[in-house]
């Protein structure tokens, strides 16, 4: 089929193009009949030009536009022209003009959409997933996509002039036993042998590192085989560095400068730079989490020492245990909590953990509460001083001997909280460095330590010692990017020392044979000259959803997953014939 090439695109014509021939080609967005006339919104990426079918003008082309339906494809051949005084429409960049068509030709016709191809359509996500490429017209998705290949072009330009060679790593490697679950692919030719699809690049950047290649970065895909949630998927990407010969406040310098330029160019937002830094027990006690969200305050606050020896067991109880007890000031919102709504509050507490929660309303001076009979004066004065209580705020508390699990679920209410009282300033980007987290982390299920980032990440230098005598209390040189509540990037100063990795190997309980197995040949690279190296890895589609002011990273991924690692659009995952896994040397057991 011949068709006129377009002259412009449905963006890009404004009051100084009136007067002349143009050409548009794309879809039809809407259709409105009016007095004979016929309205046509035009679409494509760049926008919406309106085109106007007028039988005065030319009745052959106004008759043949009756056939014209939603997502119609059209080259539209018309003179620019202004919309009739008091007709503008402002809000579209297009909106003070009209082409009027001269000629028009169908280039392809379209059947009835599952759904409408707007931005506030109202379709349920399983149905959109399932016509993506139809969800992908609408301009909020397009918009999207389109952020997301401005904040590439960043990123790769940001990191040319910082002297990083952009190396592609595999795709299929050797799986490791630290982390999620890996996704495996089976050999065809040696059977019964697995490749691993990577969780991350980590054990190649650092060979890279070990090859001399001083400064590495690239955009890189990433799978896990993890339970999945609304900024998860199976497979995600990655912005992933290492450098060699540096600190961590080397890696802190370049990766403010990365994300401060993103904002200028993408949002035209200013980031106050140097990020502030806060160590992860502080994090813990003063907001209750390791990725605190900083738009609104409501800090959790310690009440430990005004209420050691309180006649009220639920508080003694704890302390006694070497627990601790903890509250949160919801400010000049006590009228708005009716006792119902403190129950339900309760009840979320308890959902989380804990035993209970106390509630306290400042009022007059002083405080009530169901408890306050069992505190002294003393000790209400206390609690009123150290939340910085006033008239009409509302203090929640809770007290429990598992400091970390007390602490993480005041923090948790805190966010609900804030968001439902609409408290986060929405425009805001607050980032964090999170800082000095502990090395280790203990099950108790299977009797064994564990890395809390991975076991490529160094100890403190000052806390080696401990790796024999108390490794729980060993914190590791690693650094978290918070940003406005989301952990966006995760990286460390790594292990460069063979003996030292080995050890590390050894309290996560791998036998000499399984660190041979698994990770012989990054133990045999580091006795070649390893230079001290580290790195960090962002998660784009994570950052993408903060730039683009949303929550679901599947927004921002052109074909995402469902939660249960679907894709509905093509039937991933699929059953493979019998021929495939003869092939493979596999055979599948109900």
């Amino acid at each position: 089929m011949q068709f006129t090439q377009r002259t412009h695109t449905c963006g890009a014509l404004r009051a100084a193009n009136t007067g002349e021939t143009v050409t548009l080609n794309g879809w039809v967005d809407g259709r409105r009949d009016l007095g004979g006339m016929i309205f046509i919104d035009l679409r494509d990426r760049y926008g919406l030009t309106q085109v106007v079918f007028a039988p005065q003008h030319n009745a052959e082309v106004h008759e043949q536009a009756h056939e014209l339906r939603s997502e119609y494809v059209l080259s539209v051949t018309g003179t620019v022209q202004a919309r009739p005084e008091g007709m503008a429409n402002d809000e579209m960049p297009t909106g003070g003009i009209e082409v009027i068509v001269d000629a028009f030709e169908i280039l392809n016709r379209s059947e009835i959409p599952p759904f409408e191809i707007e931005d506030d359509v109202d379709a349920y996500e399983d149905l959109r997933l399932k016509y993506r490429y139809l969800d992908l017209r609408r301009p909020v998705l397009q918009k999207n996509l389109l952020l997301r290949s401005k904040v590439y072009q960043v990123v790769h330009r940001y990191f040319d002039e910082h002297d990083f060679v952009e190396i592609e790593t595999p795709v299929l490697m050797k799986s490791t036993p630290e982390g999620a679950r890996d996704y495996l692919v089976p050999s065809r030719i040696h059977a019964g042998r697995f490749y691993a699809l990577p969780q991350s690049p980590q054990t190649y950047k650092q060979l890279l590192m070990v090859s001399g290649f001083d400064r590495y970065m690239q955009i890189v895909k990433c799978f896990r085989d993890e339970d999945l949630r609304a900024d998860r998927q199976p497979e995600f990407t990655q912005i992933d560095l290492e450098m060699s010969f540096v600190h961590a406040q080397d890696v802190y310098r370049l990766i403010e400068g990365l994300i401060q330029r993103m904002l200028k160019e993408t949002l035209d937002v200013d980031l106050e730079l140097p990020i502030p830094v806060m160590d992860y027990y502080e994090a813990l006690e003063r907001y209750g989490s390791d990725k605190p969200d900083l738009r609104f305050d409501m800090e959790l606050v310690t009440l430990s020492d005004v209420l050691r020896g309180a006649e009220f067991k639920v508080f003694s109880g704890a302390l006694e245990k070497d627990g601790i007890v903890s509250g949160i000031n919801v400010k000049g919102r006590a009228e708005e909590f009716s006792r119902k709504k403190l129950d339900e509050v309760t009840e979320r507490a308890k959902a989380l953990g804990m035993g209970g929660l106390v509630w306290m309303k400042a009022a007059d001076g002083g405080l009530t509460s169901p408890i306050a009979k069992f505190l002294s004066d003393e000790q209400l004065a206390g609690i009123r001083e150290s939340m910085a209580a006033e008239d009409g705020d509302l203090i929640l508390i809770v007290a429990d001997a598992r400091r970390k699990l007390a602490l993480e679920a005041l923090g948790t209410l805190r966010v609900e909280l804030a968001k439902e009282l609409d408290l986060v300033d929405r425009r805001a980007h607050r980032l964090l460095w999170v800082v000095d987290f502990p090395l280790f982390q203990w099950d108790d299920e299977t009797q064994r330590y564990y890395a809390e980032h991975h076991p490529f990440t160094g100890p403190k230098p000052e806390d080696i010692p401990l790796l024999d005598s108390d490794p729980l209390r060993a914190r590791a040189d690693c650094y978290d990017l918070v940003w406005n509540g989301s952990e966006v990037g995760s990286g460390s100063i790594r292990i460069h020392d063979s003996a030292l990795q080995a050890k590390i190997f050894s309290v996560l309980g791998l036998s000499e044979k399984e660190i041979e197995e698994k990770f012989g040949f990054l133990i045999n690279a580091f006795r070649y000259g390893a230079p001290p190296h580290g790195g960090i890895a962002l998660g784009l589609d994570r950052i993408i959803t903060l730039l683009a002011g949303i929550t679901s990273i599947r927004e921002v991924i052109a074909f995402p997953k469902t939660n249960s690692a679907l894709s509905l659009m093509d039937g991933a995952p699929s059953h493979p014939s019998a021929e495939q896994l003869k092939e493979l040397h596999i055979e599948l057991r109900k």
